[in-house]
């Protein structure tokens, strides 16, 4: 994909974290899990001709439990839960009630002109959030902005310091007013002003939002090379304008690389008011700048960003969250952070027979005044270089 490619570029080029992430891309073929993988078994599956070779992995799945209150429930035991793959039970062979696995976060922030004016508290809030959440040696994170186009500013690591100047690079792009297009400098060719057009060079008119393309690269040009307990964040309104990736694909890289996506939906519906850029909420707000022509652009249907936020999360095992005067930015974090800290991990080994694809999972408890938050499934892959008459 060009977005994949452009991203790996800024990957290269845009980061001073600890290591280097790059190179060629690699779809992890057969990562058989949830949100993180900590047993192996090999097994191999044949049905019919062909034959398909598998690699059968125990299933690790991370739930978080809540009362019909919104509570938290911590102290449940393993015979309270039940699993199904497919409608078919499934025996759990591993259970805790904490999880002490390292955890890899990355926060995406939208920095789209729709957010400049709550920018700022997204800023000083994400690294309130880290620096309580990430424990010494142990848990890292990195920094992704997105507008119209996606850029790492920061590669995982646990430095405090590298962390806040991360976010002390997060602003809004520039303006030519002259031009009706937004200027800068960007991580790769066709980036902010320096080319075409945004990610991978493909043209966007001088503005965008590039939601899907920052999912889908952060799950998997990051996420998918990680261990342990994976999550993103989203900061955003919801609203995509000119991804190359479209939000099935995001979701699903999401799935592939194992990783929980949590969303925070932030909607300003005044910060369209005078850049001229389709607003989520109908017709194109003011004239010239973001989006170009303002009155002369033709109407556009109405955008349900907490709808896509909502899809996103709940598909990959997370959870939305809305900001207003009583839910502010820190409380929501605040709330993430404890679901983080009271996950129960469960594993289960797939049956031999499991065929490629995607299988959906069921996670649930006897209690039926619990409600379960886990993942909806995961992708079994055929394994790498497998012969197409190859047998068990």
């Amino acid at each position: 994909m060009g977005a994949a490619s452009a991203f790996r570029g800024a990957m290269k080029n845009n980061t001073s974290g600890d290591r280097a992430v790059g190179g060629p891309r690699q779809r992890v073929g057969l990562r058989v899990l949830l949100t993180a993988s900590l047993f192996s078994t090999g097994g191999l599956w044949s049905a019919q001709e062909p034959k398909i070779a598998v690699e059968v992995k125990t299933v690790s799945v991370f739930a978080t439990v809540r009362d019909k209150h919104g509570k938290i429930v911590p102290d449940l035991g393993k015979e309270s839960f039940k699993l199904e793959e497919d409608g078919k039970p499934q025996a759990i062979d591993y259970f805790a009630k904490e999880s002490d696995l390292p955890l890899r976060m990355g926060l995406l922030v939208d920095t789209s002109l729709s957010q400049r004016r709550v920018l700022d508290e997204e800023r000083k809030a994400s690294y309130s959030f880290l620096d309580n959440l990430l424990r010494p040696e142990k848990d890292v994170a990195a920094v992704i902005n997105f507008d119209f186009d996606v850029t790492l500013l920061q590669d995982f690591t646990s430095s405090r310091p590298k962390l806040q100047a991360a976010f002390q690079q997060l602003e809004n792009p520039r303006i030519d007013s002259q031009r009706g297009s937004s200027s800068g400098q960007g991580p790769y060719p066709g980036g902010r002003g320096g080319g075409p057009g945004g990610a991978g060079g493909r043209g966007h008119g001088g503005g965008g939002t590039h939601l899907y393309d920052a999912v889908y690269l952060a799950a998997d040009e990051l996420m998918s090379k990680q261990q342990g307990r994976k999550a993103l964040v989203i900061l955003s309104d919801g609203v995509d304008h000119g991804s190359k990736e479209t939000l099935v694909e995001a979701v699903e890289a999401a799935q592939r690389s194992d990783t929980v996506v949590y969303s925070i939906l932030f909607a300003d519906k005044d910060g369209y008011g005078h850049f001229g850029g389709p607003s989520p909420y109908g017709g194109h707000g003011g004239h010239g700048g973001y989006g170009g022509r303002g009155g002369n652009y033709p109407q556009h249907e109405p955008v349900d960003g907490k709808k896509i936020l909502e899809q996103i999360s709940k598909q990959t095992g997370g959870r939305l969250f809305e900001v207003s005067k009583k839910e502010t930015v820190d409380k929501i974090y605040a709330e993430i952070e404890e679901e983080l800290r009271n996950q129960y991990s469960l594993g289960y080994t797939p049956g031999k027979e499991a065929a490629p694809g995607y299988h959906k999972i069921l996670l649930s408890t006897y209690n039926k005044d619990l409600k379960v938050q886990a993942r909806d499934g995961y992708y079994l892959e055929p394994k790498a270089n497998a012969s197409a008459s190859g047998g068990p």
